[in-house]
């Protein structure tokens, strides 16, 4: 049995290698673009992308993990079987069923190893993607004005820009919240931008636009002003120099902490819990993948391994669709994420009894 184990880890470890290097490397490519974009049209440093880009990587671990794992079973039991390798084990009087508990413990050291990812690295990996991003604001703030993207970086606006062509940008909308009166807006069809030297902020030229403008004593009421140009000045140098991790940026124990934190103070916060949940059952799906890709690929025949493939794949989309609906209703607060984001794992171990129960029967 040793022997046997031994040679199904090895045929194993190089599809999960594989399959790890190429679904990182097709993210990769999609970010890559929009990174080299920064380089190219907004002069950013170089070392700066090269930074977020290795950042980036432990955030897709998190992703890829659980498909190369389902994938690797998938490859080598499928091979095994095309070659008649199943047949002759069964043969040899070694119940499928021990094959079957030893991938069982091989998928929950990787839930653990997820675990691990999900708790520590990918948490800290997201949040100095966002110190990152505060530092290049302060060297280069016009790398944050994207088109098609709403902007909150700059103290007081928010931006939306159609079309940006060098330092000229087209259909712009600026929202400035106000404390103590509805939103104020500002649209202009085109203007220019012009980073102001020494400081953290822009100086921004609107032509052919309108604005509100306050009504009087009435703070609550606005007035259309129609204007040829505008300029005005984006403030990127916010007070708070420190930035407040956000829920996907925390780790279990400081998501328990602010979630103490929050019911002190009697307040209600649907996303901690949900992502607190999130974190602990997204660590189960390299378990429950790999359990799944067992008998898909045992039942496989010579002819039917792109076919199993695909199964495998809709299993994949399934299992997330599922993961991000369930996080989508708990963190509006409609069901309680204590039971709902269990809900994916449980319709991953269902299938899994199910399809291994007449695979080793």
């Amino acid at each position: 049995m040793r022997i046997l184990r031994n040679y199904i880890l090895k045929e194993c470890l190089v599809p999960f290698i594989v399959s790890m290097l190429l679904l990182n490397s097709v993210f990769l490519l999609g970010s890559l673009v929009r990174l080299t974009n920064l380089v190219i049209n907004k002069g950013v440093a170089l070392s700066t992308i090269g930074e977020a880009f290795l950042w980036y990587i432990p955030m897709l671990v998190g992703y890829t993990l659980p498909i190369a794992c389902m994938i690797s079973i998938i490859i080598a039991f499928s091979r095994m079987s095309a070659d008649n390798e199943i047949i002759a084990i069964r043969a040899s009087g070694v119940h499928l069923g021990r094959i079957l508990f030893a991938i069982c413990v091989l998928g929950v050291l990787m839930s653990l190893v997820a675990f691990i990812f999900n708790d520590r690295i990918v948490p800290h990996a997201h949040h100095r993607q966002r110190v990152l991003l505060k530092q290049l604001g302060v060297k280069n703030p016009t790398a944050l004005l994207e088109p098609g993207m709403f902007v909150d970086a700059f103290e007081g606006q928010i931006l939306f820009i159609h079309k940006i062509d060098g330092n000229k940008f087209y259909n712009i909308t600026i929202y400035q919240p106000q404390e103590d009166g509805p939103t104020r807006t500002i649209i202009a069809r085109q203007g220019e931008f012009t980073p102001i030297p020494g400081t953290d902020k822009i100086k921004l030229k609107l032509i052919d636009g309108t604005s509100d403008e306050p009504g009087g004593e009435n703070s609550n009421s606005f007035y259309k002003l129609n204007f040829d140009t505008y300029f005005m000045t984006l403030d990127f140098s916010k007070k708070d120099d420190k930035i407040k991790k956000k829920p996907k940026s925390m780790s279990l124990k400081e998501l328990r902490a602010e979630q103490e934190r929050l019911e002190r103070l009697m307040i209600e916060d649907s996303r901690i819990r949900t992502e607190f949940y999130r974190k602990i059952t997204w660590s189960f799906a390299p378990f429950f993948f790999m359990v799944l890709g067992f008998p898909i690929a045992v039942i496989t025949h010579r002819r039917e391994k792109s076919a199993n493939i695909l199964l495998a794949v809709m299993c994949v989309v399934i299992y997330y669709l599922l993961t991000l609906g369930c996080e989508a209703l708990a963190s509006k607060g409609g069901m309680d994420p204590a039971w709902i984001m269990w809900m994916p794992d449980i319709v991953a171990g269902l299938a899994a009894l199910i399809l291994n129960y007449r695979c080793v029967s």
